[in-house]
């Protein structure tokens, strides 16, 4: 039983992973400017359209500027897997809520 719930856990995970990662490269492939936490304040448009970007591809921001801190900056191993864990926690939530977008629009 725990092994199943284990698999549906790594699922909306990797789903999660997934769905930042395409919303993050897509988002550098309109903008020509990687994604960041930087909110934008112009119109109500750009405030909610910035803070469901950041929402969704949060798991691929922290992973790229973890992966870029330990590379260039040489930061400990120890820092690179606090991001991980919180990247893929941020990733399971929003892997959940994409599954159940899904499922709903597809029943």
């Amino acid at each position: 039983m725990i092994a199943g719930e284990l698999l549906v856990v790594g699922y909306a995970t990797a789903i999660g992973f997934v769905a930042a990662g395409m919303l993050g490269s897509f988002y550098q492939l309109l903008t020509r400017r990687p994604p960041s936490f930087v909110l934008s304040v112009d119109t109500w448009w750009t405030i909610f359209s910035s803070t469901v970007m950041c929402a969704f591809a949060g798991p691929f921001i922290i992973m790229r500027n973890a992966l870029r801190g330990r590379r260039i900056e040489h930061r400990p191993l120890g820092w690179l897997a606090a991001s991980t864990a919180i990247a893929a926690g941020w990733s399971l939530c929003s892997g959940i809520v994409v599954l159940e977008m899904t499922l709903s629009v597809v029943s």
